[in-house]
């Protein structure tokens, strides 16, 4: 008689595999997102698990994000790298964009720091700044926490941990690297925003923009993961300047920017660990 496959099954099955490829057990993790992921490359004793490999586990499909498990470690520090993520406008499916998260928290991750690349409104930033995500704006209209028990989902904890980002802001201050703070507003995508849509979210008080995030920080959060975000500036918003937008263009600045962005993961992780 075969298993129904749930959703706990389907977890249990992925977990039991990535079992079978490493011992490790780290309890901070991080998600790279849109050319972010060479600083997995960074790590050493690395373990690399194909995410494709991973039964049930979703595949990401957009260029910069390769779709692979590290675990590696930073000095004797364990560490879990999401190298890459799944976006909603990939499969339309919020179980998907969820599912690294459920991930996590399974193998024990008690603190992360999720990572994009977005569109700057705030007309003080440049391509090429962190900016350390203070709250955010989820206008996906989707709700995160079906399935998550009523007492979760009623607690009033911060999204965004205090202390993380405290931390973070003293890392980024101690070494000299440049850092924004704002909120952060995410959207289905795939498309880039009209010049009116940018007027409206900065309206609302956002300061950058992009196609992921709040939704993995929503769950994380309600399953009691500390969590810290930072998103890297890559464009300006449409209307802000007057410039074509393109995913090279995304993927160039965050290159760019990645040897910051590498200092201010790898001094975090040490501290968090």
């Amino acid at each position: 008689m075969t298993r129904e496959l749930t959703p706990e099954r389907m977890l249990s099955l992925s977990i039991s595999f990535i079992r079978t490829k490493t011992t490790a057990k780290p309890t901070v993790a991080i998600v790279l997102g849109s050319g972010l992921g060479d600083f997995a490359e960074s790590l050493s004793s690395k373990v690399i698990i194909p995410t494709e490999a991973i039964p049930h586990y979703p595949v990401s499909t957009v260029e910069g994000h390769k779709g692979r498990l590290v675990f590696g470690k930073i000095g004797k520090l364990n560490l879990l790298a999401f190298q890459g993520r799944v976006h909603y406008y990939e499969t339309g499916n919020l179980h998907t964009i969820l599912y690294p998260i459920r991930v996590a928290h399974a193998l024990g991750i008690k603190k992360l720091i999720v990572t994009n690349a977005a569109g700057g409104i705030n007309s003080n930033f440049n391509p090429g700044d962190l900016m350390l995500i203070s709250d955010h704006i989820n206008l996906t209209f989707e709700n995160p926490l079906n399935g998550v028990d009523t007492a979760s989902r009623k607690r009033n904890v911060p999204q965004y941990a205090p202390e993380m980002q405290t931390l973070l802001s003293e890392i980024a201050r101690t070494h000299n690297i440049p850092l924004q703070h704002g909120v952060y507003a995410g959207v289905k995508g795939p498309s880039y925003e009209t010049s009116a849509e940018i007027k409206m979210l900065r309206s609302y008080g956002a300061d950058a923009v992009g196609m992921s995030t709040v939704n993995e920080v929503s769950l994380a959060s309600a399953l009691g993961i500390k969590v810290a975000g930072i998103s890297c500036i890559t464009n300006f918003a449409a209307g802000i300047k007057d410039l074509k937008l393109s995913h090279a263009e995304v993927t160039e600045v965050a290159n760019m920017a990645k040897t910051k962005f590498t200092e201010l993961l790898r001094e975090a992780v040490k501290k968090l660990s």
